[in-house]
């Protein structure tokens, strides 16, 4: 068993490099971030406002001191709020440059097939790389499920990596909907009920 723990504030750099290296091919932020040759930078610029505009480090999960890593948003704040996005503008501008309207148009439509009712929302969930498959990012999820199973809250998330669907419906997640960027990747919008 790999051991968990909430992050701290000085986890930011660790959080960051781990997710920055395991969506390296993501098809969701290749989309974003099309060039292969920028996209290891824009990708630790965009974590790590991610990061930054987490209210609550201790929402995200680390594995191993970072190892693994899952960014859960809490019940009613799976939205980023007009205001965080008005606080990190330039930061947004100069992560996103040309691709930011791609990125709005994206986030947009994630809102849109986005549930309703009140649920945790695993945002992210990454491993580095020379440690997949070692059962790192299941711990990570895990440890985020039994936080909402304790609350008696349902969970929510899009995979756009088709290979991943299968772990999540490991963990009790179930496949309610699919979705597509225009001339982007597929999503799979996936629930779990609480388990008590």
């Amino acid at each position: 068993m790999h051991p968990t723990r909430p992050a701290t504030l000085a986890d930011r750099a660790a959080i960051v490099r781990t997710l920055a290296l395991a969506f390296a091919n993501d098809p969701a932020l290749s989309y974003v971030f099309p060039d292969p040759a920028t996209r290891p930078t824009k990708l630790r610029r965009f974590f790590d406002l991610i990061v930054r505009s987490e209210p609550d480090p201790a929402l995200t999960t680390l594995v191993d001191d970072g190892g693994a890593v899952a960014v859960w948003r809490a019940p009613g704040a799976w939205r980023t709020p007009i205001r965080t996005m008005l606080r990190f503008a330039v930061p947004l501008i100069t992560t996103f440059g040309t691709a930011l309207p791609r990125t709005l148009r994206l986030q947009a439509l994630l809102e849109r097939h986005h549930p309703t009712e009140p649920h945790w929302y695993l945002e992210f969930v990454g491993c580095d790389p020379a440690l997949q498959g070692t059962g790192r990012g299941g711990a990570a999820i895990r440890a985020g499920l039994a936080r909402a199973d304790a609350a008696g809250m349902p969970c929510a998330l899009e995979a756009a990596v088709e290979s991943n669907v299968s772990l999540y419906r490991a963990l009790g997640f179930e496949v309610t909907g699919e979705f597509r960027v225009a001339d982007g990747p597929w999503f799979r919008e996936m629930w779990r009920l609480a388990r008590t």
